[in-house]
């Protein structure tokens, strides 16, 4: 089905918004691999868990038991870095479903004058309608769905984006697990959204978990979501929520994992990874808005965020100072470009916390681990086929060496694996060593059980 157009003209069609801690609008999570030996046969073994999940393509594995889909995923982890040593056995959920906390949704108006809520097909602008969702928080999926009452009672044109014309685009609805708080992001082509405090008031009447409506301008030809341009219509314009032990505050365009429950446990074994006693020099590189770094800060002597974004490291600093973090700095950087320079002026860095794109890292930031020389690296991966190329890097430079990876099911019922990897200087460590034997330790205890 086609979106309809109507009298509200993209202002400019023809620039491409490159925000960054951005959604493409035409997708939803699934890797992107090309490696063909790496796909699993995605047999059906449970047709009609969800009605959408041909249509859609975003949950490969939603007609799998659950069970049998980490199998698989154990077994893509396995094959693609096994060359590197053995991998731990992967965490899964208990309850796989619901979970993201950040919905995306677009709507069309159906011949009768009913508004419809959906998702883009991939890789067009024909829109699925999606009334329910596996793996969405419910409560965001009930707003969007109520949002689509709105659209046809407030009469708002809806955006067209094969020919540019209407007024709303998308809608993103961001939940906060730990403290229920909601935000509703409504984006629209054009800073003139009539009635838009009423709509937004009428809309917290109905459902009154919501504690921020944000309008959001995109007037961009791009398939982003989100433009550079916010408005709070009503509440504080962000929401907070808690991860690690620590409160974190949430703008529109902050990057946050999706995926709160398993969040932590990944944070936390990559922690761990880090051995800290209190007195080490730590850098969570590609930090956002210092979730790692902060969560860490408290078992570190010193910890520095750098990340590009001049925005989220805004935001890092307001959340440090939220938790009470004084030995934490954050940096406005390149990540390479800065550990460079840490390494020109002798400074010591103990442990390196590196979270990149699914892209994975680049050889320039590799090359800039090996002039700063830390102890150890935690890569937290959220692609195993940049990962495998990452670490084949480290073991061509020769100054690393990977002992132990650990897969974690962050995105359950699609194919997509994140992964914590440590990597160790080949040059002793004695606190290393206690790990490994601890870790060694308690997988024998568990294979003789």
């Amino acid at each position: 089905m086609k979106t309809t157009g109507n009298k509200y003209k993209n202002a400019n069609n023809n620039t491409k918004n490159k925000t960054k801690n951005n959604t493409k609008s035409n997708t939803k999570n699934r890797i992107n691999s090309n490696n063909k030996n790496t796909r699993f046969n995605t047999h059906n073994q449970n047709k009609g868990v969800c009605p959408y999940s041909d249509a859609c393509g975003g949950c490969k594995y939603i007609e799998m038991d659950y069970a049998k889909q980490l199998e698989l995923k154990q077994k893509q982890i396995d094959k693609l870095l096994g060359s590197f040593g053995k991998c731990d056995r992967i965490v899964g959920m208990k309850e796989p479903f619901h979970y993201r906390n950040k919905v995306h949704a677009v709507y069309y108006r159906k011949r009768n004058g009913q508004i419809i809520p959906g998702i883009y097909k991939e890789g067009t602008h024909d829109i699925i309608p999606v009334e329910e969702c596996k793996i969405e928080n419910k409560k965001a999926r009930e707003i969007i769905n109520t949002i689509a009452e709105l659209i046809k009672s407030f009469k708002v044109p809806l955006y067209n984006e094969d020919t540019g014309f209407g007024l709303l685009r998308h809608v993103l609805v961001r939940t906060a697990d730990a403290t229920g708080e909601i935000m509703v992001i409504l984006v629209t082509s054009s800073p003139v959204f009539p009635s838009r405090k009423n709509f937004a008031n009428v809309l917290m009447k109905k459902h009154k978990e919501i504690t921020t409506v944000i309008h959001n301008i995109n007037d961009k030809d791009t398939s982003l979501i989100l433009g550079e341009r916010s408005q709070t219509i009503t509440g504080k314009g962000y929401i907070s929520d808690v991860l690690c032990g620590k409160k974190f505050r949430l703008n529109p365009t902050a990057f946050y994992q999706v995926n709160a429950k398993m969040t932590e446990k990944l944070y936390n074994k990559a922690i761990e990874c880090a051995t800290l006693t209190g007195k080490e020099t730590v850098i969570d590189a590609y930090c956002g808005i210092g979730t790692i770094g902060i969560a860490a800060a408290d078992k570190a002597g010193e910890a520095i965020g750098v990340e590009l974004n001049g925005e989220a490291i805004s935001a890092a600093r307001i959340n440090a100072k939220l938790n009470g973090v004084k030995n934490i700095s954050f940096y406005v950087n390149d990540a390479g470009k800065f550990m460079t320079g840490l390494a020109a002026s002798d400074k010591k860095v103990d442990v390196v916390f590196m979270d990149p794109p699914r892209s994975g890292s680049s050889t320039q930031f590799i090359d800039a681990i090996h002039q700063l020389l830390p102890d150890r690296v935690v890569y937290i991966s959220c692609g195993p086929e940049s990962l495998k190329r990452d670490l084949e890097y480290f073991k061509k430079k020769g100054k690393y060496k990977v002992v132990s990876m650990s897969p974690f099911d962050m995105f359950c019922h699609t194919s997509h694996v994140e992964t914590v990897v440590l990597l160790s200087n080949r040059k002793p460590d004695t606190r290393l060593k206690i790990l490994v034997e601890t870790e060694e330790l308690a997988r024998v205890k568990e294979e003789n059980q």
